[in-house]
């Protein structure tokens, strides 16, 4: 007899059967009472959701065997499995894809110490392979039995949204509460989905609002998803249910690289780049003071007239979507002349800045469709900072250095039309419709600029007013004033716009521009 003959018989059979054990209770996590109240405030837990987020509900669990090792406060004797947060991997149309839940059954999802590390080292992984990171949140906040190391670990994960930003997609989606300062997180991330009903962020409650100003507020009209995709603007996307919020996080995904290093992938297209696109002689009216929506010239040259709108109900003077031409994804920006006839304000500068520094962070080349009046005149405007609201897009786009393709659809008067991607501020390429208006403002302000004290002395002013601006317009404002002067490419045929941006972005596509050596700037704030 050898000595591997003396070895117990079934020793590995039963601790491999205690490790299924104590799996099967992992996943079952603090039973059925407490999934039922998850799911009767209309909230799926938190592995439901991990199911539905990742191709075929696979997912691989990191640490889910980890409790915390606080004291006091009764916590020694409350010590379950994964401490309140599930983290691994899964993939997303194949891709691998990195995650956290919280799970509000456990501690009612709130953030210890060991939460905290859990996250940070997920959150590691994540810029280490080079792949996006979602967080799934439903969590009462830092937890309060465990001190400062709470408040420490919060810290931990917004030093890593910053080390990241640029660097992997990061997409916060709230499915639960989220005050305090819990609520920066979110906002340092690249885009934040959220659910009606059931999410809401806010550094301060209804409580404290009503202790400190006498207002009175529910927490959806504080910060509910409405109140922050439409309001505040913290929130890009807001959905009636989760499952349909996590199927267009899906759906983001698609659009986006694993990383900053990475080209976003090409999807196989049916739409033939070389289809014309005469249907938009009739959707853009040749009146500069007629509205019409920007989104119906957007669906008529992109791939399949499909494409995603970020910050639809937010700042809707501007258009911000994920497309694709040809397969390949694209970030627009639009004048939208249906709100405020397009006018460039506060709010939407902003909504463009960011998405423009998005899209430059990942490699997405730029189209920017130009219809715009000038800036929003008024004492709000002013007084609420528009120059330094403003010179963020301008500085979004100066910055850029992924494919810029600007197009002109009517108008482009003042500093509006420099800041809309200009080919003076670097715009590759610069094409024009037919009909297009390019000047200082408007002929009729021009002219009364201009030849103010002339239409004063006419014996008809007002037949001489008309004779100035006719003047004005057919010596500054044709549409090809401004391609005889080289700041615009090309003026081009309406119907061709879907094979043109095609070509221009094809031959794009291997640009290279190095910034100069610096830290970083110091952009608009």
């Amino acid at each position: 007899m050898t000595a591997l003959d003396d070895k117990p018989v079934g020793l590995r059979r039963g601790t491999v059967a205690e490790l299924r054990a104590v799996r099967d209770a992992v996943r079952e996590g603090p039973g059925e009472k407490a999934t039922a109240a998850q799911h009767a405030k209309g909230k799926l837990t938190a592995r439901e959701r991990l199911s539905l987020l990742f191709d075929d509900g696979r997912f691989t669990e990191v640490e889910g065997l980890r409790r915390h090792r606080a004291t006091g406060f009764g916590l020694e004797d409350r010590r379950p499995h994964t401490d309140g947060v599930v983290t691994g991997w899964g993939r997303v149309w194949g891709r691998a894809v990195f995650a956290y839940a919280h799970d509000f059954r456990i501690f009612g999802g709130s953030l210890g110490e060991a939460h905290a590390e859990k996250i940070h080292k997920i959150m590691d992984m994540a810029a280490t392979a080079g792949a996006p990171i979602v967080g799934l949140c439903d969590g009462a906040g830092a937890r309060i039995q465990e001190g400062v190391s709470a408040l420490a670990g919060y810290g931990g994960i917004f030093q890593r949204n910053v080390r990241n930003s640029g660097v992997v997609p990061q997409i916060s989606v709230m499915l639960g509460p989220c005050a305090g300062g819990a609520a920066y997180s979110p906002a340092l991330t690249d885009f934040v989905f959220m659910v009606r009903g059931t999410s809401q962020m806010f550094i301060t409650g209804p409580d404290v609002v009503k202790a400190v100003t006498g207002e009175r507020i529910s927490q959806d009209d504080l910060g509910g998803a409405d109140a922050h995709a439409a309001t505040s603007g913290v929130a890009h996307f807001a959905y009636d249910d989760e499952e349909s919020c996590l199927a267009d996080v899906r759906h983001l995904l698609s659009y986006l690289p694993a990383n900053n290093r990475e080209l976003p992938p090409v999807q196989p297209c049916a739409d033939r780049p070389d289809r014309l696109t005469p249907a938009l002689y009739d959707l853009v009216p040749a009146e500069p003071k007629h509205a019409y929506d920007m989104r119906g010239v957007i669906e008529e040259f992109v791939d399949a007239g499909d494409y995603f709108e970020v910050h639809e109900a937010w700042a809707p003077n501007m258009v911000c979507a994920l497309a694709r031409l040809d397969g390949h994804t694209v970030g627009i920006v639009a004048n939208q002349p249906a709100s405020l006839a397009g006018v460039l304000d506060i709010k939407g500068s902003e909504k463009a800045a960011r998405f423009v520094q998005m899209c430059d962070s990942f490699n997405i080349p730029l189209v920017t469709l130009v219809d715009v009046p000038g800036f929003l005149p008024g004492v709000d405007q002013e007084h609420g900072g528009i120059i330094r609201h403003g010179a963020k897009l301008l500085y979004a786009y100066c910055d850029a250095t992924v494919p810029r393709v600007q197009l002109i659809l009517r108008k482009a008067y003042g500093g509006a039309y420099i800041v809309m991607d200009s080919r003076s501020i670097g715009s590759d390429l610069s094409l024009a419709w037919p009909g297009n208006e390019i000047a200082v403002m408007g002929a009729e302000g021009a002219a009364g600029v201009v030849f103010r004290r002339e239409i004063a002395a006419a014996d008809d002013p007002e037949a001489a007013r008309e004779q100035y601006i006719k003047e004005y317009r057919d010596r500054l404002m044709h549409p090809y004033h401004a391609a005889e002067r080289g700041l615009v490419d090309d003026v081009i045929d309406p119907a061709e716009t879907r094979v043109r941006l095609i070509d221009a972005l094809a031959v794009l596509r291997t640009k290279h521009v190095a910034h100069p050596s610096r830290k970083h700037g110091n952009q608009p704030q």
